[in-house]
């Protein structure tokens, strides 16, 4: 989605952002100019004439600094877009939303200021003059201006930046609370799906959600203590905490130094689970699954601790090693 998003707005160098149109008796075909990246275009000169007879500035590319700054502010956004996705970062995700939505905030007032300007300096000297009259167009939507109607919507750059801002808005929706899956084998403690509905532009999605511990992606996902990438799917283990932000790990001994290491009271996790040894990839509760500890293991980061939802399990892997002995969670957490 932030490819797409990244991708799209390279289109807004080539269609213009928004429109102004005007309409009169005496222009029934109408009168439109278009705002870009770093021009302008459309009937200026014509309306340049008409607004000199009440006294408007002179409407030039020279008067907006804008058009020397957005180009290269558009490729940031691209660029940061883009590294967003590659990088798979949460917390740049949501700064992504943030500086979308602060693009759009700050170019509505910007243009709402130039309207103003625009609209309320006019000239002594102008043949027409109405008492108490200005002539700021709208920022979005229709105004009368004497006998003209005038028009401000955004054009099809305009609706780029809009869409792509939504996609944007879903991502994060999604990210945070929309798109989780279950997990192969729910812990104890579960949660009954809720169903929620997001209704964003052109049309509503619905996503069932579940909550409980993330999948490990294997061979994607690095462990947060040690940071290597995690590959076994009979050692990983994860903690989820009462945020709901999970914290995968490739070892047991990596999972209980960081629990020791910042300090975290295994009470206030939601979840914290571990791999079942005879079903590698399935998620089990660490805290009442039974143990195997042998050197014969030999577990990625040499924590050499085996889990088991069975206990009949657990003493049959046990009895394969000369060293093995069966331990609880707390002797688990007491071992490293």
């Amino acid at each position: 989605m932030l490819v797409a998003v990244s991708v799209s707005l390279i289109a807004t160098y080539f269609l213009p952002l928004w429109r102004i149109d005007l309409w009169a008796p005496q222009y029934p075909e109408g009168l439109s100019m278009y705002i870009w990246l770093n021009k302008l275009s459309g009937d200026v000169e014509i309306i340049n004439g008409l607004n000199h007879y009440i006294g408007m500035a002179h409407i030039k590319e020279e008067m907006f600094p804008e058009f020397q700054i957005l180009p290269y502010a558009v490729g940031f956004y691209i660029v940061f877009g883009l590294l967003t996705a590659l990088l798979k970062s949460r917390k740049m995700l949501v700064s992504y939303l943030i500086l979308m939505v602060l693009a759009g905030v700050v170019a509505l007032y910007d243009f709402w200021r130039w309207g103003y300007q625009y609209g309320h300096n006019l000239s002594p000297d102008a043949a027409i003059k109405v008492p108490g009259m200005s002539y700021q167009p709208p920022l979005i939507g229709y105004k009368e201006l004497l006998n003209f109607g005038a028009y401000s919507i955004p054009d099809t750059g305009g609706w780029v930046f809009i869409f792509a801002g939504i996609l944007v808005a879903t991502a994060v929706a999604c990210e945070f609370y929309f798109c989780k899956e279950k997990p192969t084998r729910a812990a104890p403690r579960t949660f009954a799906p809720a169903a929620v509905a997001v209704v964003m532009g052109l049309g509503a999605m619905s996503f069932g959600c579940a909550e409980g511990p993330e999948p490990i992606r294997y061979g994607q996902d690095a462990c947060v203590f040690c940071k290597m990438t995690i590959m076994d799917k009979k050692f990983a283990a994860e903690i989820v905490s009462d945020k709901g932000k999970a914290f995968k790990f490739d070892d047991l001994s990596c999972t209980v130094k960081y629990l020791k290491t910042n300090a975290i009271d295994e009470n206030t996790l939601k979840f914290l689970v571990v791999n079942d040894y005879t079903r590698p990839g399935e998620l089990i509760d660490a805290r009442t699954a039974v143990f195997v500890n042998s050197r014969e293991l030999r577990s990625p980061m040499r924590g050499d601790v085996a889990a088991f939802a069975d206990r009949a399990a657990a003493e049959a892997t046990k009895a394969q090693f000369a060293d093995a002995k069966l331990l609880t969670w707390k002797e688990v957490y007491a071992l490293f």
